[in-house]
């Protein structure tokens, strides 16, 4: 079983204030749509620690390419746009601060909408084509 996602900020302000007006927890979780559980817990954190922010942000493992790299990787892509992700990988490479894997390359062309794509067939132009379009 899935976690759900976390409360808004603007939830979590809902459901201390409902609690601090003398809301009970059936209500207060009626009213912001949540769990009894989730109101208790995040009123019991606001109680102790003063705020009610997820513990959940900056989880895993550090990015291995920054933004700057990012950057770097789109000019590279869109200078030959018929480059292989390997091509791509050994130029993002060559620099000796940078090393990455093929697949890290992949994946961040595809998060900024960088991918293949077939062209489309389309038929010749007729002579008369040609013609009407260099009128």
């Amino acid at each position: 079983m899935g976690k759900a996602a976390d409360l808004s900020e603007f939830d979590r302000g809902q459901i201390v204030m409902a609690r601090r007006l003398g809301m009970n927890i059936t209500e207060t979780a009626r009213l912001v749509g949540c769990s009894r559980s989730a109101v208790v817990s995040i009123h019991a954190k606001w109680i102790n620690d003063g705020d009610t922010s997820s513990r959940r942000q900056g989880v895993g493992p550090p990015r291995v390419m920054k933004e700057k790299g990012r950057r770097i990787l789109s000019r590279l892509a869109k200078q030959n746009r018929r480059q292989t992700v390997a091509q791509l990988t050994a130029q993002y490479n060559a620099d000796p601060n940078a090393s990455v894997s093929e697949h890290t390359v992949q994946r961040t062309l595809l998060d900024m909408g960088l991918c293949s794509r077939r062209p489309t067939r389309v038929p010749l132009l007729t002579k008369r084509h040609r013609q009407l379009r260099l009128q």
